[in-house]
């Protein structure tokens, strides 16, 4: 288990944190929210830690029988609930949680229960998991990490600690990249920037084989993108997106390759490229395209992926996307 101090990024979540563990004042019910790979589970798994470190300091000793315990996942006080259907059911809530925590923690101040993927809780498993939170034990403290609270009971977050994961600074990551997995600076800077500030997404591109070639792939597209007849991009798109599961990824490389354009248009500084080593390409597309153009293009593509998580039909929100660039190549 992570640190506070080994996570990057959160501060104002990390800085409330110490403060209610260095005041005592702790909650019996917290929500994480933030997409996947944010950092959910690090911060629950930090703060549980520390909550149970036997020297009570707001940070871990990782040195205790707790922390070491924490650190194997063996602390028998800290408990994470699991499901193995789509959906998390009302027996999974009542079996794991609730017909556990009125046994009192077994060498521990609190037993924590941290609920992984929270918002694919079904009505009645929340319904029964509010009976507790109303009226818990006192050593109790059930955590939910979830990416989209909108499919969480009012009832809930009203009785939660909300904590809203913000993305992390391009740099910082960057760096966390460098150091922390020994990432090459051109592909970690990549990798950060593709990220949108998000870690696990960044630590995931950085240190994968296959999204540099699909990488490769796409930005060979967008390097001859005017050359190119629409029916021989859409081609291209469809043999490299086989796999539907990356079409977001292709969808974001090709919106930070526009943004370049975009950014090399209105400042004229190479340096503010993510694709630096593509400069004389983005120059080229960016002199024969009107801001206007260029904007109407990262349009078409943010209402292509709301599309794609709509279930709109992939082929036909894939073509008049790259219809929609085509339209906008010139002018």
């Amino acid at each position: 288990m992570l640190n506070f101090s080994e996570i990057i990024g959160q501060s104002s979540i990390i800085n409330h944190l110490h403060n209610a563990i260095g005041a005592n004042k702790i909650s019996h019910a917290y929500i994480f929210h933030g997409e996947e790979g944010m950092g959910k589970k690090a911060l629950a798994s930090a703060f549980a830690k520390t909550l149970q470190c036997i020297e009570k300091g707001i940070e871990p000793c990782n040195k205790c029988k707790s922390c070491m315990q924490s650190d194997s996942g063996n602390q028998p006080d800290i408990m994470w609930i699991r499901h193995e259907k789509a959906s998390i059911g009302v027996d999974d809530i009542r079996i794991q949680l609730n017909g556990d925590v009125q046994i009192k923690p077994y060498q521990s101040p609190y037993k924590i229960y941290i609920i992984p993927s929270a918002d694919k809780m079904t009505e009645n498993a929340q319904n029964a998991l509010l009976k507790t939170i109303e009226e818990p034990p006192q050593y109790a403290i059930i955590i939910l990490l979830v990416c989209s609270i909108q499919n969480l009971l009012p009832t809930i977050l009203s009785r939660c600690v909300v904590f809203d994961l913000k993305p992390v600074d391009r740099q910082l990551i960057k760096e966390y990249l460098m150091l922390k997995h020994h990432i090459p600076d051109y592909l970690a800077e990549i990798a950060a920037g593709f990220s949108g500030g998000n870690v696990g997404k960044a630590i995931r591109y950085a240190s994968s084989e296959e999204f540099e070639n699909r990488k490769e792939d796409i930005l060979h597209i967008l390097r001859y993108i005017d050359e190119m007849e629409l029916h021989e991009i859409i081609s291209g798109i469809k043999t490299i997106s086989e796999n539907k599961a990356w079409i977001d990824d292709y969808i974001d490389l090709m919106m930070l390759w526009f943004r370049d354009i975009l950014m090399l248009k209105a400042t004229s500084d190479p340096n503010l490229l993510l694709f630096k080593e593509e400069y004389r390409i983005i120059k080229k597309q960016a002199s024969i395209r009107s801001y206007e153009r260029i904007e109407n293009i990262i349009k078409s593509m943010e209402e292509a992926k709301a599309k794609l998580k709509s279930n709109v039909n992939f082929d036909i929100t894939i073509e008049l996307m790259l219809l929609s660039i085509k339209e906008n190549s010139n002018g």
